[in-house]
């Protein structure tokens, strides 16, 4: 059976009643399981997991853009987490029986039908990129919602109705291997520490003023990962959030890590860690093999405790795991 799994990440983490109306949108359709929704009130932010067969999770994916063309209004939306729409970025995601190019036509489908029924201006990225500059969610989001629509001069959108911006603002979507959202947590008040931490973690590095006076980028550690360091009001609590973009490169093992290294060299410490909707079950398994090379205990839930994945929240691996949750 062909799974594809779609990550719809929505401008609004604060209105129960509207989070819980896309919720519903997604369960209406046969076919389809909702897996996880993560909220967060700082950020404003919603993230919902859901998977199925390619036709249903297209028509749940179709439905949640529609809803949010009456219940998400841009102009009032404010958040600490980068924005640009109310769908901000939907990714399509092969999961079983099915490669990134079949998922690639599935979200060209979902696009041509938000073009021809909502009119909602978009950006294809990562696979569905139309040129290699626009395969960079960070690239196509910046300036967030504010810059719209004078970036359109310089960066038409790929479909829609560019005149269209004002309520939604513009969506990204497209199909890109299985990406993991990570956020480590650190034990200080400190935001430029973890935003100097994120600079150099992440592949991207950080601009630095060369001895001539020119720019240059400095490259972070670890490829296929992304970072910042922000503050989140929630949890009263300093993080570098990531997305670890090819988890063949760079998973939560590696990023764990390496963060906790670099914490120790900027004079604090890392105090546990937070996985923003699901991950597969062979990124706790490379955490288990590291314990036992390091002769520690390296159950499953070893491998939990290592990472601090508890001191948030509660950690239930039935739920956050993909291959126990679609079991």
């Amino acid at each position: 059976m062909k799974l594809l799994e779609c990550v719809p990440n929505l401008s609004e983490g604060r209105d129960e009643r509207k989070m819980q109306l896309f919720a519903d949108a997604i369960r209406s359709v046969k076919g389809v399981r909702l897996l996880h929704q993560d909220s967060g009130y700082a950020a404003n932010r919603t993230v919902y997991t859901f998977a199925g067969d390619p036709e249903s999770v297209i028509e749940a994916a179709y439905r949640l853009y529609s809803l949010a063309w009456n219940e998400i209004y841009m102009p009032l939306h404010q958040g600490t987490h980068p924005r640009q729409g109310a769908v901000d970025v939907c990714p399509l995601v092969p999961l079983q029986d099915m490669d990134l190019s079949e998922a690639k036509e599935w979200a060209s489908l979902l696009a041509a039908r938000i073009e021809k029924e909502l009119g909602t201006p978009g950006y294809f990225y990562e696979a569905n990129a139309t040129a290699p500059e626009r395969s960079n969610l960070a690239v196509l989001r910046k300036g967030e919602y504010e810059a719209l629509p004078d970036k359109f001069h310089l960066l038409p959108p790929d479909f829609g109705d560019p005149n269209q911006w004002k309520r939604n603002g513009v969506t990204v979507l497209g199909a890109r291997k299985l990406l993991i959202a990570y956020n480590v947590n650190l034990d200080t008040q400190d935001v430029s520490t973890a935003k100097a931490i994120a600079a150099r973690v992440r592949e991207s590095g950080q601009l630095k003023t060369g001895a001539d006076g020119k720019k240059i980028r400095e490259h972070g550690a670890l490829k296929a990962v992304k970072g910042i360091g922000w503050y989140i009001e929630d949890f009263k609590k300093v993080q570098v959030s990531y997305n670890l973009t090819d988890l063949s490169v760079n998973g939560m093992l590696e990023v764990f890590l390496r963060t906790r290294q670099e914490a120790e060299k900027a004079g604090c410490t890392v105090s546990g860690s937070e996985l923003i909707g699901l991950a597969p079950l062979s990124e706790f398994e490379k955490v288990q093999h590291y314990l036992q090379s390091i002769h520690q205990a390296d159950s499953l839930m070893d491998a939990i405790q290592f990472l601090g994945l508890h001191e948030l929240s509660p950690f239930d691996p039935e739920k956050k795991i993909i291959d126990l949750l679609m079991q």
